[in-house]
């Protein structure tokens, strides 16, 4: 599991403008099985994304095709997650680390 922490480098304003692409980009990921839940953070310097990917080489190249990333909108973070608790349930969405 990763957690992409995206915080960003231009007005709120220039955020909403670009935020169709982002959606965009982000149902993708959703259809795809990659994206496990996303959103903003609070206060609204950025957003979170949480990825299931297999290694951070792959969470890489996701960011390279987020409308943000290209036209220079947000910085990324990406932190590698290993649960060592968690529900049931977890394994049916990240399978078993």
């Amino acid at each position: 599991m990763f957690i992409i922490e995206l915080t960003y480098n231009v007005p709120v304003t220039e955020i909403d403008a670009a935020m169709a692409g982002h959606i965009e980009y982000l149902e993708k990921y959703y259809h795809k099985g990659n994206f496990l839940a996303s959103g903003r953070k609070e206060p609204r310097d950025g957003g979170l994304i949480f990825v299931k990917a297999t290694n951070r080489q792959e969470v890489e190249n996701i960011i390279k095709e987020d409308p943000f990333n290209i036209n220079g909108l947000a910085n990324y973070r990406i932190i590698e997650f290993k649960a060592t608790k968690k529900i049931k349930a977890y394994n049916d969405f990240c399978g078993d680390e």
